[in-house]
């Protein structure tokens, strides 16, 4: 069954067309950031481009192959600035734009024999294939990063269209597709044409797919920080603590002395200023996998994995001297706040840490029974 390929690049070209009004109208609400009117934009051109090209023979070739074409390009190279915007990564519009130009316009010189555009079949097919390959290393990028599963099967979705540009290049390349015939005779290419339509419609469904799994990642983060510090909040501990783990676990509890005092000689923005301070001297001493919450008003958590008493209790004592250097470069204090801390730790594969927690604060209000600003560990572990 031999498809026609001219009705598969006008139905191509109608759905990239809808798309593209349709990223546009959602940039147009102001809703979704700039990536849609990239997408958009991309969308628009490809579908132009391609609606040019199923016109050969109809309208003039610099309409149809070299317009055509060229509009085909920039849209692809388009959609690559795109999935960039969407990662949130830097788009210098005079490289993009400069890109565009170096790639799309070299196509132009396919126009010797408009009759035989098996060259620019070619051109045009490689162009498209690393396209996509990029686009298929940023999804994976994002999945990686953002832990979207909408971002790891947009790069799936992208690899067979690779791979089918790919066969494209080489049909190409043999001199089986391309000519006069460009538009009738062979079935490969009427099929990989009307598969790709299939794709361009999923791919842009994972696309919103991608921006509302991200929007809801957001709120979820959102609703478990500290809207002031930044750090986790109670139920953002709660989500993150590792209740089964087969190495040991330290928890420091944290207060802040003279805080009262603080705020009450200083007014509640220099308090405010005082625990973002601390938020950032304990994120500075603290690893990637380890967990800072702030449980109300002055008082913190620090989840440790992986340590032993002695270690935490090193830790512990680093973040209060740091703590305290960094107030002493705050200008115009007549209080200068310490910090209190307790180190309970455990070395089960369960840990309840409630039972921990109560360690922790035991430790804590034996550090400020024991004048305050300095480390205590609890009962029975050794703070070297």
């Amino acid at each position: 069954m031999i498809l026609d390929l001219r009705t598969i690049y006008v139905v191509s070209a109608m759905t990239c067309l809808v798309l593209g009004c349709v990223y546009l109208a959602a940039y147009s609400t102001g809703r979704f950031g700039r990536w849609p009117a990239w997408w958009g934009v991309a969308n628009f051109l490809i579908g132009l481009g391609t609606l040019c090209v199923s016109l050969r023979n109809f309208v003039p070739a610099s309409v149809s192959l070299d317009a055509g074409n060229v509009l085909t390009i920039a849209g692809y190279l388009l959609t690559f600035f795109a999935i960039r915007v969407f990662a949130e990564r830097p788009v210098d519009k005079r490289y993009c734009v400069l890109a565009i130009a170096c790639i799309s316009l070299p196509v132009l010189l396919f126009t010797v024999d408009p009759a035989r555009i098996s060259s620019r079949l070619l051109y045009v097919s490689a162009v498209c294939c690393l396209c996509d390959l990029a686009i298929l290393r940023e999804g994976v990028v994002i999945y990686r990063r953002e832990k979207l599963f909408s971002a790891g099967l947009l790069a799936w979705l992208y690899a067979p269209t690779a791979a089918m540009f790919l066969v494209r290049c080489l049909l190409a390349a043999s001199g089986q597709i391309g000519g006069p015939g460009a538009f009738g005779d062979s079935p490969v290419h009427g099929w990989m044409g009307a598969t790709a339509v299939v794709f361009l419609a999923l791919r842009s469904v994972v696309v919103v797919l991608m921006s509302a799994e991200r929007n809801r990642a957001k709120l979820i983060d959102l609703a478990h920080r500290d809207p002031l510090t930044g750090v986790l909040n109670r139920s953002g501990l709660a989500q993150h603590l590792p209740f089964k783990q087969p190495q040991s676990l330290a928890l420091l509890a944290i207060d802040i002395d003279g805080f009262k005092q603080l705020n009450d000689q200083h007014g509640h923005a220099v308090g405010d200023d005082m625990l973002r301070l601390f938020a950032g001297v304990a994120q500075t001493a603290l690893r990637p996998g380890d967990l800072l919450s702030r449980q109300g008003g002055d008082e913190f958590v620090v989840v440790l994995k992986g340590m032993t008493a002695a270690e935490a209790v090193q830790i512990a004592e680093g973040m209060r001297q740091a703590f305290s250097a960094a107030v002493a470069q705050m200008p115009g204090l007549t209080v200068f706040p310490t910090l209190s801390i307790g180190v309970a730790t455990s070395c089960k594969a369960e840990t309840d840490f409630e039972h921990l927690l109560r360690k922790a604060d035991e430790a804590l209000y034996a550090s400020k029974r024991h004048g305050r600003d300095r480390v205590e560990a609890s009962a029975g572990e050794q703070a070297a």
